[in-house]
């Protein structure tokens, strides 16, 4: 009886206590500072905007700084490569050709030339190329051999959709912090899901989902799933510049979470729409060269 008369009795100061606010104190949280502009647009306007920037998109010239790192989960290390400089084409519909230099000395390291389906990838320094399809069939267990120029392509720049794909869109805010000048930024979103139906059946595989922030209404984020719904590849852009002629991504991040590695793309020069020849995508390969060719 006596506990319970004490319970009681605490639990009646408690109550009085929080009724007349002795118990608590007052402080001031960070107010997140919203966009000067915030644009709005219909499904089908945003898909129009998206498509009409992949038609209008040719050729594409990039001179970047190339990052690589390996990944491993199990042990909880990561491996980071000598950061180097990179020459990246691209003319649609899907032919690349990535030239990576060996840092100061400015040396071939590797030179890469695909075609869409097929690719080339000479390494001087072992006097051997390596030749191969587009798609990955076996994988590696050193995973940046697994690293294959689609990939490359659909990072550097967000496709339009194909005719039989199917989208919905959403509105969101995200919150991200501006860390030069301590405060926290809102950031309105439109996020665009891409999918496909599945053949003979109702359901709807997963293609792609691509984050647009709405001041400006250029995608920042793209994650690309595989035929069986796996995220495959995730791309993060980073503050779009002026490179004269157009805006792009001035930091290009591309993570494949199944292989664990990432390679991050810091763009220094980019040139939309010059003439590229096919002699541009075709790598010279020395005499004696020792040739690896993919299963």
């Amino acid at each position: 009886m006596r506990m319970r008369r004490l319970l009681t009795g605490t639990a009646a100061l408690l109550l009085s206590s929080l009724l007349s606010g002795c118990l608590f104190t007052t402080r001031r949280l960070p107010v997140p500072k919203p966009p000067q502009t915030v644009q709005t647009l219909t499904p089908d306007q945003l898909v129009a905007k998206l498509n009409d920037r992949w038609d209008a998109l040719k050729t594409l010239n990039a001179t970047v700084e190339i990052q690589a790192s390996v990944l491993n989960s199990k042990e909880g290390v990561a491996k980071d490569y000598t950061t180097f400089r990179g020459h990246i084409l691209m003319r649609k519909p899907g032919m690349l050709r990535v030239l990576g230099q060996v840092p100061v000395l400015g040396m071939t390291m590797f030179d890469m030339a695909s075609d869409g389906k097929t690719f080339n990838l000479y390494i001087p320094s072992r006097k051997k190329v390596v030749k191969g399809e587009n798609t990955l069939k076996k994988k590696s267990i050193h995973q940046v051999e697994n690293l294959r120029p689609g990939t490359f392509f659909d990072a550097m720049v967000v496709r339009g959709l194909e005719p039989d794909n199917l989208y919905s869109v959403t509105a969101d805010t995200d919150t991200m912090v501006d860390a030069s000048k301590k405060h926290l930024l809102l950031i309105p979103e439109y996020v665009l899901s891409v999918m496909r139906r599945k053949a003979d059946s109702n359901e709807l595989a997963p293609v792609r989902v691509i984050v647009f922030h709405r001041d400006d209404l250029l995608p920042y984020k793209q994650d690309l799933y595989d035929g069986n719904g796996n995220l495959e590849t995730e791309v993060t852009y980073g503050r779009y510049a002026d490179f004269g002629g157009g805006v792009y991504p001035s930091v290009v991040t591309i993570r494949r979470p199944l292989e664990e590695y990432q390679v991050i793309l810091h763009v220094e020069k980019v040139v939309e729409n010059m003439d590229l020849t096919e002699d541009q995508f075709r790598i010279k390969v020395p005499d004696g060269t020792e040739v690896q060719q993919l299963e």
